[in-house]
């Protein structure tokens, strides 16, 4: 059996975070529990290592999974928790378009989106933790290409890609009466300008969407130890 690389994670207090759509011109005010959250998006090694009977040599590196569906993660986290001992987060039936989340499980999971602006800031209340050529990977400065993970510098609390580099995936379903199970994308990619790479901007895509400018990071419900 391979190892099984839990990706680094950093335990956070909870407090409140203001969030904002700017398609409908509305914000609200979420409070957010204590949780964990990981430092960086998870790497193609980890994804591999987790979900690939026999990882392929194409798959090492810190480079960020990219290529994977809101499906796909679900299921990495679950088949993470399950590795590691700890109760799944998620009751899955792809079939059926169905997922539901056990809030009382102990296992990996996807941030919510409330949790990732809040880690996302990090105290901070600007569009962004700081000058975005210094903490992110984007169409100015990018090459064209998705680039290893912690190559930027990190926010306040030490997470690094948050913004840039590749979109992250939360849990959150974005507008239901709208746009039916999209679900919400965070941080914008290395392919995005600037603009949409800012701690507010949210993006939608269906479940089933897997592009090489989305990846994701994954959470817990408590502090890591």
């Amino acid at each position: 059996m391979v190892c099984i690389e839990v990706p680094a994670m950093v335990g956070l207090a909870g407090g409140q975070v203001t969030l904002s759509d700017r398609r409908t011109r509305r914000s609200w005010s979420v409070e957010v529990a204590d949780f964990s959250i990981g430092v960086y998006p998870v790497t193609r090694t980890q994804y591999a290592a987790a979900t690939d009977p026999v990882p392929t040599a194409g798959d090492r590196g810190r480079s960020p999974a990219v290529d994977v569906s809101w499906w796909d993660v679900v299921r990495y986290c679950n088949i993470l928790s399950e590795r590691r001992g700890l109760q799944p987060a998620y009751q899955i039936d792809v079939d059926a378009e169905y997922a539901s989340w056990d809030v009382t499980a102990d296992g990996y999971r996807l941030p919510t989106e409330a949790e990732w602006e809040y880690a996302c800031r990090a105290g901070t209340s600007g569009p962004r933790y700081g000058p975005i050529d210094d903490i992110a990977w984007y169409r100015g400065n990018s090459a064209g290409r998705c680039h290893a993970v912690g190559g930027k510098r990190p926010n306040p609390w030490g997470l690094f890609d948050m913004l840039g580099n590749v979109w992250n995936w939360c849990w959150d379903i974005y507008d239901a009466e709208v746009y039916g199970s999209y679900r919400v994308l965070r941080g914008g990619g290395w392919a995005d300008e600037h603009w949409s790479c800012r701690a507010s901007v949210r993006r939608r895509s269906h479940p089933t969407f897997a592009i090489d400018d989305v990846g994701f990071r994954i959470a817990g419900s408590a502090p890591a130890g």
